[in-house]
């Protein structure tokens, strides 16, 4: 434990010029004292820590100091391609794996580089969970991320529809959509792919069993292909709509990208004023009416009929509040 606490004062002060002994008692979380404690142990072993006095001191390395303790873990070095979700990492337990990662390049780096870890985080950052949803970690979460790094089987229990299943699964790759983590495992024994939102295991335990991961598998291109299956399965009715131009252009703004594509891909030819007339695939008339009312005038619902009424009945309701002359 002191071992590695050690190493890792050398790294940060070989990543920044000069550090305050409560800087790096926040960093190392232990007590000033401890520092203290630290540093004299660094010198006596040889690595020339000198200690600056007064207001303005702190620790440094002197003589260009440098160790060759920085060659990246397997496990850091894998870590380190997530940095930029910090959410997603603790999540998955590999925050620690990760900041170990981050301080060996920032110590690595040269002089000149030193600001880049500082400069990249004020450019950019990744919030991933969706808007007005309280945002919250799986409990398996952590044992499945430990699977998947291993190739590790696990035995699993799901709830679905009414009943609990119970699954022996091979781990490929997790995947983190709008807030909501989902696992793509091959099931053991079938050979076959699936993918399952984590949020709904009741229980995920680890077996003493490794798998040979397909090099075939493709977790971006699996999971591009699931979530189209998945938007076409619950596109299960259809509207007809005749579009102004600019209710074309706003279309893949106001309804399903994968719906709006489709509509769009074979439009009615334009009548004189422009406007098409697509069918459009919905999840169902509620949903649709939701949607299409946010094109207002540009969209003209023509079937089904009950659909169209009952936009002709709200234009009608709002004709007459602008009509009433009392504003």
């Amino acid at each position: 434990m002191r071992a590695a606490r050690l190493i890792k004062m050398v790294l940060l002060l070989q990543s920044r010029p000069v550090m305050t002994a409560a800087e790096l008692a926040r960093e190392l979380e232990v007590s000033e004292r401890t520092v203290t404690r630290d540093a004299q142990a660094l010198s006596e072993a040889g690595v020339p820590v000198y200690a600056d006095r007064g207001r303005a001191g702190g620790y440094r390395l002197v003589g260009g100091y440098r160790t060759r303790l920085t060659g990246l873990a397997r496990g850091e070095a894998e870590a380190l391609f997530l940095s930029g979700v910090p959410g997603a990492l603790r999540e998955m337990g590999l925050a620690d794996a990760a900041s170990a990662a981050r301080l060996k390049v920032s110590a690595a780096l040269l002089p000149s580089l030193r600001d880049a870890p500082e400069s990249a985080a004020q450019r950019f950052h990744l919030d991933a969970p969706a808007w007005f949803r309280e945002p919250g970690t799986p409990a398996p979460l952590p044992v499945l991320a430990e699977a998947v790094w291993d190739d590790g089987r696990v035995l699993a229990r799901y709830r679905r529809a009414r009943d609990t299943v119970e699954r022996r699964l091979e781990p490929y790759g997790l995947v983190l959509k709008a807030g909501v983590w989902y696992l793509c495992a091959r099931v053991a024994g079938n050979g076959s792919f699936r993918t399952y939102r984590i949020d709904r295991f009741t229980a995920v335990d680890p077996l003493d069993e490794r798998f040979d991961r397909d090099p075939e598998f493709d977790l971006p291109g699996f999971w591009a292909e699931q979530a189209e299956r998945f938007a076409r399965s619950i596109l299960r009715a259809e509207v007809v709509v005749r579009l102004s131009p600019e209710g074309v252009r706003r279309l893949p703004h106001a309804v399903d990208p994968l719906a709006a594509r489709t509509a769009l891909a074979e439009p009615g030819a334009p009548d004189p004023a422009g406007r098409v007339t697509v069918t459009l695939p919905v999840e169902s008339e509620e949903v649709a009416y939701e949607q299409l009312t946010a094109l207002g005038p540009e969209a003209e619902v023509l079937a089904p009929a009950a659909l169209r009424e009952r936009f002709a009945a709200d234009a009608a309701r709002a004709a007459a509040l602008y009509h009433r002359g009392d504003g």
